[in-house]
């Protein structure tokens, strides 16, 4: 759907474009970040060598200014989140109207979920990540012990270090960064009925899962891209509102027919919906509270 902005959604359409630009560039950068293990394991059995040690420092200095980059838009996505969130709820229209009046909009948020799925799933599944960190924070305390200075480009100072390294610990990263930032512009908009942000996304997941399991429109979806698009996008926005939404996504009284979207990803090839189903179960709040029913916490053994 070729979407275009009203006057009014322009400022912000302009700041997610900006961002979402920006976006496909750290996607491939992720996809083809191999790390420095092999270095960084012969550093570490030869430790008297100084020249592996070095070798092994300059693999990962350039590693590590990619992992902050990513940090850094992590930043940019959650304000980019935090502007669509505060135009899509904003009085007097309800959710389903602003979703119907601004598709621009709407279609950005999908995309920015997209992109978080897609990332955290590439994350997920390379764990040189972790290990490039973590060996890159160990030699500069070593180094600092031992007095020596070593000349990193753009060095990483230790508070961001430290935010870092909680933002690489979590399975999910970008999705746990808005998740946080959905649950904190709730709580900051207190005049704002919750049910605003909640409904708006509980609508965004129905429509997903409809143009899923629908066959009339299954069979419009050309390629596997678009179905990865709608299955990303829902799974993002039933994460967001199990955060948000008091009792959650998974409740009985939730307004997302959870076991209808967990079946849907179900009937895909597993290799394609792995991930997400993990998100499911590792980055959602409600899915082990005593009001989620036996049957979808058997779908998601």
């Amino acid at each position: 759907v070729d979407a275009q902005p009203t006057e009014a959604e322009t400022a912000v359409y302009n700041q997610v474009s900006a961002v979402l630009e920006e976006a496909h560039g750290i996607l491939a950068e992720l996809q083809s970040y191999n790390g420095a293990g092999q270095e960084i394991r012969e550093a570490i059995q030869n430790p008297g060598d100084l020249a592996l040690q070095e070798r092994a420092w300059n693999a990962v200095c350039p590693l590590v200014a990619k992992l902050k980059r990513f940090y850094e838009f992590s930043l940019r996505l959650e304000n980019a989140l935090r502007s669509l969130l505060e135009a899509l709820t904003s009085p007097p229209y309800a959710p389903m109207q602003h979703l119907e009046r601004e598709q621009a909009l709407a279609k950005q948020f999908a995309e920015i979920l997209h992109f978080t799925l897609s990332f955290d799933e590439l994350k997920m599944t390379n764990p040189a990540i972790q290990n490039d960190f973590s060996y890159y924070r160990r030699t500069i305390s070593r180094n600092r012990l031992n007095n020596q200075q070593l000349e990193a480009e753009n060095e990483v100072n230790n508070e961001m270090a430290n935010r870092m390294s909680l933002f690489y610990a979590e399975a999910t990263p970008m999705l746990k960064t808005l998740s946080n930032a959905t649950t904190k512009f709730v709580s900051e908009n207190k005049t704002l009925p919750i049910e605003d942000t909640t409904d708006c996304l509980s609508t965004m997941a129905c429509v997903c899962r409809v143009m899923l399991e629908t066959p009339e429109y299954r069979c419009r979806f050309t390629n596997t891209d678009t179905m990865l698009f709608c299955m990303r996008v829902m799974v993002g926005v039933i994460i967001l509102y199990d955060h948000v939404h008091p009792v959650g996504a998974f409740a009985k009284t939730s307004k997302i027919d959870m076991k209808g979207c967990i079946k849907v990803l179900k009937e895909q090839p597993s290799n394609s919906v792995e991930g997400l189903l993990n998100a499911l179960r590792y980055t959602t709040r409600h899915l082990n509270d005593d009001s989620t029913s036996k049957q979808i916490r058997a779908l998601l053994q």
